[in-house]
């Protein structure tokens, strides 16, 4: 019996993986992306919610997510006349221009201006989706960040929100950096990367100007999938480093603070969308205290921002919390407590 020698067994061995490698499924993108156990994780939960959708679907557990739901508040609108003034304060967009005090920021980044977007749900209206664009377009500032929520609806095809994101991202200038939502699912990733959006999953990066860094981090959704991964996104941060955190909604404010972060601009809560005379919202969606759920916040060093919103979830009106788009504008403050 002839025995090959150790370089036939060699080659014949690179010969058997090339067909291996020839005869595998093709990579997901996304693995290197976000990282293969995310992603798997991901992808299990969002099944998980739509299970939970189907067993559900009859009783009042989550039902804020049916189009049932929807129905049922447009048909009040309707009956009680409101219908119409409610889209109309849907789509009057009020500008808010807020100053951020930053111990350490180096000075290139003073008067840097961020134009925060968040809660677009841009596939719910037409109207909507032009009031917005309408707002935006002669508005100056140096870079955008959007904090989720993309779509109107946490289930279903995601492409009317992809391609109403387009629309709107003819209109933003500079760079654009997001984070996904609730509603959003992760293989809308690629999709919003294509328009030219770097989509921020658990990770950070750096922002130079006049050779001096401004560190961006972003989390994935830390609300209904709670993928969010702070320790992740603040791998590359250098401790006492002027840091900037996007989150889709506030629930990790706690560990930003304890983990350094200067600035937290966030989202989801709507400010309540459809509130009591005086903004009192009825609704939020989320355990944090009253004072995070709306406007400018601090925690410990943390200075914080909640938006209520560009959008409107389930039905587009509003009462007595107007949609907003912010421009926060950072200011030095060495040594500010």
């Amino acid at each position: 019996m002839t025995r090959n020698s150790p370089d036939e067994i060699a080659a014949e061995i690179a010969r058997g993986d090339a067909s291996v490698q020839r005869d595998a499924a093709p990579a997901d993108p996304l693995v290197g992306r976000v990282g293969s156990a995310l992603l798997r994780m991901r992808r299990g939960l969002e099944r998980d919610y739509l299970d939970s959708i189907g067993e559900h679907r009859f009783r009042m557990l989550g039902i804020e997510r049916y189009r049932r739901t929807h129905i049922a508040i447009e048909f009040s609108l309707r009956g009680s006349g409101l219908r119409a003034r409610g889209l109309r304060n849907a789509t009057r967009m009020r500008l808010v221009e807020h100053e951020v005090p930053i111990a350490g920021l180096p000075a290139p980044f003073e008067g840097l201006r961020l134009l925060h977007l968040t809660d677009l749900h841009l596939d719910l209206d037409a109207a909507i989706l032009a009031a917005i664009i309408a707002r935006v377009r002669p508005l100056e500032y140096d870079l955008c960040v959007l904090t989720g929520d993309y779509r109107a609806w946490a289930v279903g095809p995601c492409e009317p929100a992809l391609s109403a994101l387009a629309q709107l991202r003819r209109h933003l200038r500079g760079p654009v950096y997001a984070t996904l939502g609730n509603h959003d699912l992760i293989e809308m990733i690629p999709g919003i990367e294509s328009l030219g959006i770097r989509v921020l999953m658990n990770e950070s990066l750096i922002i130079e100007r006049g050779g001096q860094h401004l560190h961006l981090a972003g989390v994935d959704d830390p609300n209904r999938y709670a993928t969010h991964n702070l320790e992740a996104a603040t791998a590359q941060v250098p401790p006492d480093a002027p840091s900037i955190l996007l989150a889709h909604s506030p629930e990790p404010y706690g560990a930003a603070a304890s983990l350094g972060f200067d600035l937290m601009l966030c989202g989801h809560t709507h400010g309540g969308q459809i509130c009591l005379p005086g903004g009192f919202a009825l609704i939020s969606h989320t355990d944090v205290p009253r004072f995070l759920r709306n406007g400018p916040w601090r925690w410990r060093q943390l200075r914080g921002y909640t938006s209520p919103g560009a959008g409107s979830s389930i039905v587009p009106a509003r009462f007595n919390c107007p949609p907003e788009v912010t421009i926060h504008c950072l200011r030095r403050a060495d040594g500010a407590q």
